[in-house]
């Protein structure tokens, strides 16, 4: 009976230690959840009531033209941008990763650099960056002789030109993949090397199937944070020209604090989780998939 007392009395003195984390994440997290699955099966527009409609809401969101667009854009940016932001993450991780080259520290500052600036000042900085008549990339690219786009006013460049800026704030990527670089063994590239394995050779064979792991992490991450893109479209085109930078979360943000659609917009979120769900639990399967070879 005392050792149940006892029992009891760490249990509760444990509940009462973990219980402001309890509380904050019922009303915090469980709740606004809960509450946003049942407003996305009402018509809710803050002011009034919200009126049960069923899914009617998920119905609409396929004949929205804009949440079609908003929902290609997205794809656009995954398809993309996701893998050439990869791709140089990875590629300048490695050189950076090359013992034979000196001075990495300072180039590996540099990456990491863009990454501490925030999100306003860089988005304003694109901007001035991104000017057809007196930005940087365009005067650079008329010394070559040729005239360079409208960027964030073009209906091609427009998209492209946040591809820019998604790969300029790789740095924390590349600071994660540098991690994973190091824990690979040096005897696996001297074992490569003896059997005649060049540099690319090695990469393919060795460092990218031991980056695994850390890649599935980065693109993931990666993924997650284009279906929350927000600020960067928001402060440098609010969706233009004609929608062509109009993003999911954008788009979300529109119907629930400027139309007041509350309803719709968490119909939207739902849906938005469903999809980002969808594609992590096939990049899992992708990237597992032959794991147990190397």
């Amino acid at each position: 009976m005392k050792k149940m007392n006892m029992r009891k009395k760490e249990a509760i003195h444990g509940l009462l230690f973990v219980s402001p984390w309890i509380i904050g994440f019922l009303v915090f997290t469980l709740f606004p959840i809960c509450s946003s699955l049942y407003y996305s099966l009402c018509d809710y527009q803050v002011i009034k009531d919200p009126v049960f409609i069923g899914l009617d809401n998920y119905k609409m969101l396929f004949q929205d033209k804009t949440f079609l667009k908003a929902m290609s854009n997205t794809v656009y940016m995954i398809i993309f941008g996701v893998p050439i932001t990869t791709f140089i993450a990875v590629a300048v991780s490695i050189i950076m990763n090359n013992k034979k080259l000196k001075y990495t520290g300072p180039f590996r500052v540099a990456f990491f650099i863009p990454t501490l600036v925030p999100t306003v000042v860089a988005c304003l900085l694109w901007i001035w960056v991104m000017q057809p008549e007196t930005g940087i990339i365009n005067r650079l690219l008329s010394y070559i002789g040729i005239q360079g786009p409208g960027w964030l006013s073009s209906m091609f460049w427009s998209k492209p030109a946040l591809i820019i800026m998604m790969v300029w704030t790789c740095g924390n990527a590349i600071i994660i993949y540098l991690a994973g670089l190091q824990d690979i063994p040096d005897s696996l590239y001297e074992s490569a090397a003896l059997d005649g394995a060049g540099f690319f050779r090695q990469t393919m064979s060795v460092t990218i199937p031991l980056l695994r792991s850390t890649i599935l992490y980065n693109v993931v991450t990666l993924i997650i944070a284009v279906f929350q893109w927000f600020a960067e479209p928001y402060i440098m085109t609010n969706g233009g020209p004609d929608n062509q930078t109009m993003f999911y979360s954008l788009y979300l943000y529109q119907n629930a604090f400027s139309y007041f659609k509350m309803g719709y917009a968490s119909a939207m979120a739902w849906i938005l989780l469903l999809i980002a769900l969808a594609i992590i639990l096939v990049l899992f399967k992708v990237f597992r998939f032959g794991e147990s070879d190397y």
